[in-house]
């Protein structure tokens, strides 16, 4: 029995349907590979059965490894929510020093950075009322600055 090639094409497009519908969207990488062995069998119908049925696997499988390798959004889950990008490289004054390297004072922002003025931060150096700024990292509600 020969495999048509509308029959991938047909299997196809119901499986991207199902992956649509339900919500493990793993099942759209097998319709894109029966879709792409459809156009295969159009292209060179005399692709035996199991050949086909292997070139189905092959074909999901690499694009279920391409999505997850390299074209899903990544994200770092551990940081929801934390607005980085945002923060790092505003300059602000210090209005309460540190008496030690990695004490904690306090930086006052001329414009409000994610909803505050005014943030705790240390350093390593030890910092000064009146000093100048750079935020160069984030810690959770603790701003890593550097004197500038």
């Amino acid at each position: 029995m020969q495999i048509e090639w509308w029959y991938w094409i047909i299997a196809g497009f119901c499986l991207v349907g199902f992956g649509l519908i339900l919500p493990s969207f793993a099942i759209i990488w097998f319709g894109l590979g029966a879709l792409a062995v459809g156009v295969l069998s159009a292209l060179w119908p005399g692709i035996p059965p199991a050949g086909q049925i292997a070139l189905w696997l092959i074909a999901s499988i690499s694009f279920t490894l391409l999505w997850f390798k390299y074209l899903k959004p990544k994200g770092d889950r551990t940081r929801a929510g934390m607005s980085k990008g945002e923060i790092v490289g505003e300059t602000g004054i210090i209005i309460r020093g540190t008496e030690d390297s990695y004490g904690r004072g306090i930086v006052k922002f001329h414009i409000s950075v994610l909803g505050a003025d005014e943030w705790g931060c240390c350093s390593g150096e030890i910092l000064h009322v009146g000093d100048r700024v750079r935020v160069v990292d984030i810690e959770g509600q603790i701003l890593k600055v550097e004197i500038i």
